[in-house]
């Protein structure tokens, strides 16, 4: 498994260490600027009371668990893209996109649908108090009617990013972070004639948010000069089923491999709901605090699934497994830093959701689980990303869908709700199944890329 490093010198691997990483931190960027958004939900519903911490953290279940398992699905689009780059077929990108805008568009329709479908189950699910119940419901519907623009967006960021331009991305993301903070305290308290909410107006900000999101991104793609020669908005085409199909097809197992690890944390949280408030809010702030720390191996993954797809587009597979292994290696140096942060720091952190000393208690411990699986965690997100590079979908799916939810949640139920194994270990018991899920996952992901690399380098002429 040294997929190829130890034929690389180590001006060669430091090289692509660089070339990953300067597509990578733009992303990263982004994609912490887009998981931040949570995080500010989460701290300024925590100062209205814990109900509303509860409410948001439920809610945000529901939006995640969709958001997630969706874009996984539009990220089909990244690996074709820089196929179609590294092959020179510079005509076709723009053609791609147009269709990738209206996949986003489609699936974002599908989400939204679902999110608000979701309201009269977890309206008989949850054994709260009724007023918590209608404060998740409301910031479902706020967030739903952002899905549309989530995953246009998501075309638009799959894009850029395939044509080697992620700065834009972290620019709109950043800006749109920076207007999450006054939107929700506007929709919270009832400001400047807005209705007043709660913690429910989290929901409805997150759901503006991404609109104008999506705007700026289009609006900066559609007059920068770099993305004029590929066409993106040179015309209007209409839907073309049988790329979309195409997209489908690719991008479906990986929706749904993105889906069994982010379902793995959403059911959790409902399944801990009979805990009390003060649990599932201190879960879920450990779940967010993850959530921020999990965007490093993904935006490393993002940016591997580019390089790989680029190397492999140009039929050179040597360099395609120099990348994987390459990415392998920058994924456990951010693994490593991770960790050593958020053990050193665990009680500030949860003290910045919530003043309550059993939310701090508990959460401050259960970061703890959270640290230890980031080794772990980066080597199955990169392992993935550049498995996707080779168009490689379907295997991690199966691979993802054993570890999360047959060693994940199965065993978390057995150790977390039963007597069958040992006491019940209430919360502690289902993270303590996550960790063990993470090892499978991340030991079957990195040896399946080992096997799939060298079968295909061995294709290449010598």
């Amino acid at each position: 498994m040294l997929f190829e490093l130890n034929r690389a010198s180590r001006q060669e691997i430091g090289l692509e260490a660089k070339s990953i990483l300067k597509l990578a931190l733009p992303m990263m960027i982004a994609q912490i600027a887009q998981v931040a958004t949570g995080f500010v939900d989460m701290v300024m519903a925590g100062q209205v009371g814990t109900d509303d911490l509860a409410a948001v953290s439920l809610g945000a279940s529901v939006f995640i668990m969709s958001y997630v398992t969706l874009m996984g699905v539009v990220s089909a689009l990244n690996p074709i893209l820089s196929h179609q780059l590294g092959a020179g077929e510079h005509e076709s990108i723009g053609a791609t996109g147009r269709q990738g805008l209206w996949f986003g568009l489609f699936l974002g329709l599908v989400g939204m649908l679902v999110m608000l479908g979701s309201r009269p189950l977890l309206a008989a699910w949850l054994t709260l108090p009724a007023h918590v119940v209608d404060m998740v419901n409301l910031f479902v519907t706020g967030a739903a009617l952002g899905m549309p623009a989530a995953m246009m967006h998501r075309s638009l960021h799959a894009y850029a990013s395939s044509l080697n331009r992620p700065k834009p991305i972290m620019f709109m993301s950043l800006a749109c972070l920076a207007l999450v903070v006054p939107l929700n305290y506007a929709l919270i308290h009832g400001l400047i004639g807005l209705p007043k909410m709660g913690g429910a107006g989290c929901g409805w900000a997150t759901g503006i948010v991404f609109w104008v999101n999506c705007l700026l991104l289009g609006g900066y793609i559609a007059r920068h000069r770099y993305f004029k020669p590929f066409g993106l908005f040179e015309r209007f085409d209409v839907p073309d089923l049988a790329r979309l199909r195409e997209f489908l097809k690719l991008g479906a197992p990986i929706g749904l491999s993105f889906f069994v690890e982010v379902s793995l944390f959403s059911l959790i949280a409902l399944l801990i709901a009979q805990f009390g408030t003060v649990v599932v809010a201190s879960h879920q702030a450990v779940i967010n605090v993850s959530s921020i720390a999990y965007m490093v191996p993904q935006s490393l993954a993002v940016a591997i699934s580019v390089r790989v797809g680029q190397a492999n587009g140009a039929g050179d597979y040597r360099r395609a497994r120099f990348v994987s292994g390459v990415g392998l290696l920058v994924g456990l140096a951010g693994a490593l830093i991770t960790m050593a942060g958020v053990l050193g720091a665990r009680h500030g952190i949860i003290g910045l959701y919530s003043d309550d000393a059993r939310v701090i208690a508990i959460g401050s411990s259960l970061l703890v689980y959270s640290a230890v699986f980031q080794l772990v965690d980066a080597a199955q997100s990169v392992a993935s990303g550049a498995l996707r590079g080779y168009k490689l979908t379907t295997v991690p799916m199966i691979i993802h869908t054993l570890s999360f939810w047959g060693v994940g949640l199965g065993l978390g139920v057995l150790l977390g709700l039963t007597d069958w194994l040992r006491p019940a270990m209430g919360v502690y018991g289902f993270w303590s199944a996550l960790v063990v899920s993470l090892v499978a996952a991340a030991l079957l992901l990195v040896g399946y890329l080992a096997l799939e690399s060298r079968r295909r380098l061995q294709r290449q002429p010598a």
